[in-house]
């Protein structure tokens, strides 16, 4: 029997990606254990007598700024560089977590929780560039997906450590929240380092472009294939964030109790942890897109039988097909996004996708609910089926066009 070593510890997948990786890797489960408070926020709202319309107040301009967060992110990780721009999301998230908490009204709580989701998204764009900074275009799906595996590792503890902590008081909430934040950006700060990129493209010269491309995003807006691409993800990410705030109006629309959804959401955290390092290495040999397009049909097929469900066992179905459709389709898209991106715009490029990310979750907590509600939840599981669907099939189909896209890249 071969001597255990940490390296054997780690899933083939991910083997021999650098320690930049990693470090991030590492990062991001910490900061992950903090994302304590937004499940809680209507609980600690209500504790503050703060309901009803003023509740949406403050969940509207946390959903806003994730829309601002990302826009901002990508322009000054082009900028300034990775590292600080991460340094400040994390600091200004950390700060504005301590506001949150001891705000005096409703205002304030709102404007605090704009700037917790606004400085707390402008970090994906910086560290997807930072990512794609370090590893070549083979290795970057591996890349995300470890950053994705992440995500999830954390936000599985952070569950049930959230329901734990609440229990105790909400203060403990945004103790850890912000905590975790500063433990991120103290990583960053000791660990990271910006890597020297061009100021420009250096492209054929014809195919030459101005010299120049400014520091807004109309590089991102010049790429037609980026333009195309945007979109296809937007719908599929937002049939993916049904999930989030669909699914449990269904599950309470049943008749069944709070925990049915927290088990449900284990069973996703459970399957994501466990399948996604083996699907990454079991897919990787295949077109990406392609895949992406089986694991986004996956996702819709699983929302859309939500629809049908009935019980804990009709839920449990449809969790387990979405889920095994989030593993697929792991850290596809934020790595065909990157390798789109010349080298001295992978910032804005992971910005146009992060906001692409936060559209599509405001798009289902606002349009989704709407539907829900006012047209029946039949119509948001067909939408969502066919939408999701289409998307898939249509991301699929521009297979060949980025593969000439990276050809041309190679050659250039």
């Amino acid at each position: 029997m071969p001597p255990l070593t940490a390296s054997s510890l780690v899933p083939s997948s991910f083997r021999g990606l650098p320690p930049v990786v990693w470090t991030i890797f590492a990062g991001t489960i910490v900061n992950r254990l903090g994302y304590l408070v937004t499940p809680f926020l209507v609980f600690f709202l209500a504790a503050r007598g703060v309901t009803g319309t003023e509740t949406s107040y403050v969940l509207g301009a946390l959903g806003a700024g994730n829309l601002l967060g990302p826009a901002v992110g990508g322009v000054l990780a082009d900028r300034i560089g990775r590292r600080p721009t991460m340094l400040i999301g994390l600091i200004g998230a950390s700060a504005a977590q301590g506001a949150l908490f001891l705000a005096p009204g409703v205002w304030t709580m709102a404007a605090a929780a704009l700037l917790i989701s606004a400085a707390g998204s402008t970090v994906s764009p910086a560290a997807y560039a930072l990512l794609a900074d370090a590893v070549d275009s083979e290795r970057r799906r591996r890349a995300y997906a470890l950053f994705g595996w992440g995500v999830n590792i954390g936000t599985a503890v952070a569950g049930v450590l959230g329901g734990y902590l609440a229990a105790q008081g909400y203060w403990l909430l945004f103790a850890v929240d912000a905590g975790s934040m500063l433990a991120y950006a103290l990583v960053v700060a000791v660990r990271l380092r910006d890597p020297e990129r061009p100021d420009r493209p250096e492209r054929p010269e014809r195919n030459a472009k101005p010299e120049k491309d400014g520091i807004g995003y109309g590089v991102v807006l010049r790429d037609r294939l980026a333009l195309l691409l945007l979109p296809l993800f937007g719908v599929q990410l937002f049939v993916y964030s049904l999930t989030e705030v669909a699914l449990p109006l269904a599950i309470h629309d049943s008749g069944l109790s709070p925990a049915v959804y927290g088990s449900m959401a284990a069973v996703n955290a459970v399957l994501v942890v466990a399948l996604q390092p083996f699907a990454t290495a079991r897919l990787a040999r295949f077109p990406q897109l392609a895949v992406q397009g089986a694991g986004g049909t996956l996702i819709a097929g699983g929302v859309a039988l939500t629809g049908l469900a009935e019980g804990i066992v009709g839920y449990t179905v449809s969790v387990v097909v979405w889920s095994l459709g989030e593993v697929v389709v792991a850290g596809i898209a934020a790595g065909v996004v990157a390798n789109l991106a010349p080298a001295h715009a992978r910032g804005r490029y992971q910005g146009a996708f992060s906001w692409t990310w936060g559209l599509a979750r405001f798009a289902a907590l606002t349009l989704g609910v709407a539907a829900y509600t006012t047209l029946g939840p039949s119509v948001l599981w067909w939408t969502a089926l066919v939408a999701g669907t289409a998307a898939a099939l249509a991301t699929a189909a521009l297979t060949s066009r980025v593969k000439a896209r990276a050809a041309h890249e190679l050659a250039a």
